[in-house]
């Protein structure tokens, strides 16, 4: 997908694989591209439930379409002169998005989860689409009410919701259990008339939702999300869905229980989605690069999954993600796109080697090194 002078955006050009990591710093639109190409691939089901919310716009100025999808105040980022966004090779004609016309399907084949998730528990029960206010994203919005018809629908009689034999695997569980919930169960509690999630441990008393460390509230709408995407049973996918959209899965999140998340992105792929991450670690870089040169060399994979955390690696899982296509992107300051997809740790560049991601590790690194090996040159610089 290309995108032309749309916001911060002059031109990005994007190949999408079964796996894209798009890199950056922050305010250079990897998150105004993937929500562009939601948009793209679910124009139908965004219309419809646009509609259905009652969200308005008018039909004959884009800007005012792009700032009840897009948020607030983002209609600007529209240029009707230069602006352009093209699709599998065919450029998609704003008035095109704005009806829907020949793509009128209104079963979504995209499930996003934006970077503001934890903006869907309000009270620690996540929050309808129009619980929010008329400026706020779609994505979110969408997001929420999808979390909230989960909570309604499958945990409506269940109050346990973590950990659960049914949702997910064993081994993803207990890493669960372990680096996130710290032993904790989640539950649905009645407060007053009302539902909300809680910790609870051995019959002590239920620790509500502002409680919770900063990394189990970002965390949680997370998994909400990796439920709605890998249901129970024998079902590999949900529904029609075939793209997952992870806006920085990272946050809040300690290393280890990174490791799991990580292993549960290689699990969306392991069930044949396609998954676009936008992401300020080089923890998801570096799952790639080790996976590309694994398959270079021909070896198994398995080690670098038990160091995420798996034990006892699935040797399906990892037979399948092994000959996947990984795709990275650097977003510039300057605007535009770089391919980056080779990882390499060569360039004249600092901010092009992993995009940036390991720039200031790598200069603190050089410092201590220099000054182990030769101190006095070093208090001299300084």
């Amino acid at each position: 997908m290309s995108v032309h002078h749309v916001g911060p955006i002059r031109r990005a050009d994007v190949e999408l694989g079964d796996l894209t990591v798009l890199v950056g710093p922050q305010g250079t639109g990897k998150s105004l591209f993937l929500q562009l190409l939601r948009l793209a691939l679910d124009t139908g089901y965004v219309l419809d439930q646009m509609r259905k919310h009652g969200l308005q716009w008018n039909r004959d100025d884009f800007s005012t379409f792009l700032d009840a999808y897009l948020g607030e105040g983002m209609g600007a980022a529209w240029d009707r002169q230069h602006s352009k966004l093209v699709f599998n090779g065919r450029e998609l004609a704003p008035e095109g998005l704005i009806t829907a016309k020949g793509r009128r399907s209104k079963e979504p084949v995209v499930f996003y989860i934006p970077a503001q998730r934890v903006l869907s528990l309000a009270n620690g029960w996540p929050r309808p689409f129009q619980g929010f206010a008329p400026g706020d994203p779609f994505t979110l919005r969408d997001f929420s009410e999808t979390f909230r018809l989960l909570m309604e629908q499958e945990f409506n009689r269940l109050p346990v919701v973590f950990p659960k034999s049914n949702r997910l695997k064993a081994a993803y569980r207990d890493l669960l259990s372990q680096h996130l919930f710290c032993g904790f169960s989640l539950q649905v509690d009645r407060y007053g008339s009302q539902n909300r999630l809680v910790h609870t441990r051995d019959g002590s008393p239920a620790i509500p939702y502002l409680v919770w460390s900063a990394g189990q509230r970002e965390f949680v709408p997370l998994l909400m999300g990796l439920y709605w995407l890998l249901p129970p049973a024998k079902i590999t996918r949900r529904g029609q869905l075939e793209w997952a959209i992870l806006e920085e899965p990272e946050m809040g999140l300690h290393d280890m229980a990174l490791g799991a998340v990580l292993l549960l992105i290689l699990e969306l792929l392991h069930r044949g989605y396609r998954v676009c991450i936008s992401t300020h670690t080089p923890d998801v870089l570096g799952l790639i690069w080790g996976i590309r040169v694994a398959r270079e060399r021909g070896a198994s994979i398995e080690p670098l999954v038990r160091a995420l955390g798996m034990g006892k690696p699935d040797k399906s899982l990892c037979a399948s993600v092994l000959h996947k296509d990984y795709r990275a992107y650097l977003f510039s300051q300057e605007g535009n796109s770089a391919d980056i997809s080779d990882l390499s740790l060569e360039s004249e560049r600092d901010d092009q080697v992993w995009g940036g991601l390991e720039m200031l590790a790598s200069r603190t690194n050089r410092f201590v090194m220099d000054l182990v090996s030769s101190p006095e040159d070093v208090q001299e610089r300084i």
